[in-house]
């Protein structure tokens, strides 16, 4: 399963295979309360079939009527939305809000043919576009990078940004590995039991069947990784916990009733890590939904690293747009 900006590309690559003509619109830039962030793409057919989402549905319509009027433009250029109070009425824009994007024609052939394949095995790229001169070249690209705008053109990053390491190979990790990859995580099962990895296929998900607190290293756990125990096994859940609480992980977490979470925080005192350590284990995992089965645990799970990364996304930008004062 890939995620859903990879769906967007892999759908216009499909319909410019079958000879349709097709147009991507990115949002770029937002200002106010925008329905969707910079990066966000919706892919549309001449005969008005679209994909993908870059407002809550009026621009999409305003962008479906013009493909079937011909009126999208023959080579990149710039779209705005929402400048005024009646125009952010008109397209269905919260009040105050704004949408700069680029809608530029694809043909087969280009960049999007190499992006489709990097991002399908969950690698970044990024994407130099000349608004001059319609040329696309693909570039370096690292966890993180916005995107990036100048008047001249504008820097895209696609595929994951993010990435998870699930410990175990059973059923809840199938469930959240097709939902982490929809969130644009990278993951990574690692679980050393043959009898749970023989028959492991999941494409685009890798896999390791080594020991997991090896796993934790050998991936180079930096502050994008997350990190869930999920084996209820705990001479394999508590030798990833060992090593994730001393990374820089952005989330550690493991699965398991508060009764045998207390009994693991005191197991893992025994060994090298502080209280402020193991403060970090979330732990029962996931927002506290009442979840029981396999995809309902993966549900859970899956909210709760978006509530993280979410924060930390937007301090980021906080800190980005307001920077600390100094004396």
């Amino acid at each position: 399963m890939n995620s859903l900006d990879t769906e967007v590309l892999q759908h216009a690559l499909e319909w410019l295979r079958e000879g349709h003509p097709v147009h991507l619109a990115t949002v770029v830039q937002t200002w106010g309360s925008a329905p969707r962030q910079a990066g966000a793409m919706l892919a549309v057919r001449k005969d008005g079939r679209v994909v993908g989402s870059v407002s809550g549905g009026c621009i999409e319509d305003d962008l479906i009527a013009r493909a079937q009027g011909g009126q999208l433009p023959s080579k990149p250029e710039w779209a705005r939305y929402g400048v005024s109070q009646e125009e952010a009425a008109r397209f269905g824009l919260p009040c105050g809000g704004t949408l700069r994007l680029v809608i530029e024609p694809l043909k087969l052939g280009d960049w999007i043919d190499r992006v489709v394949e990097v991002t399908q095995a969950q690698q970044l790229v990024g994407r130099w576009l000349d608004l001059a001169t319609g040329v696309s070249t693909l570039t370096d690209a690292r966890p993180g990078q916005l995107t990036e705008v100048k008047e001249e053109g504008c820097h895209f990053v696609y595929g994951p940004h993010w990435r998870l390491l699930i410990i175990g190979a059973n059923q809840t990790a199938q469930a959240l590995a097709k939902i982490a990859t929809m969130l644009e995580f990278q993951v990574i099962v690692c679980d050393p039991r043959e009898e749970f990895t023989a028959d492991w296929d999941m494409p685009g998900v890798s896999l390791q069947t080594g020991m997991p607190d090896d796993a934790v290293l050998e991936i180079q756990t930096d502050a994008r990784t997350a990190i869930v125990a999920i084996t209820h096994d705990p001479k394999l859940d508590d030798m990833a916990l060992l090593e994730a609480l001393k990374s820089k992980a952005f989330y550690v977490g493991a699965l398991g009733s508060s009764r045998n979470q207390t009994k693991r925080r005191q197991r893992l005192l025994d060994f090298d890590l502080t209280e402020d350590d193991i403060a970090r284990l979330h732990g029962p995992v996931g927002l506290q939904i009442g979840s029981r089965t396999p995809a309902e645990i993966a549900v859970a799970v899956g909210a709760q690293l978006v509530q993280v990364r979410r924060k930390l996304e937007d301090e980021r930008v906080a800190g980005l747009t307001h920077p600390p004062k100094t004396t």
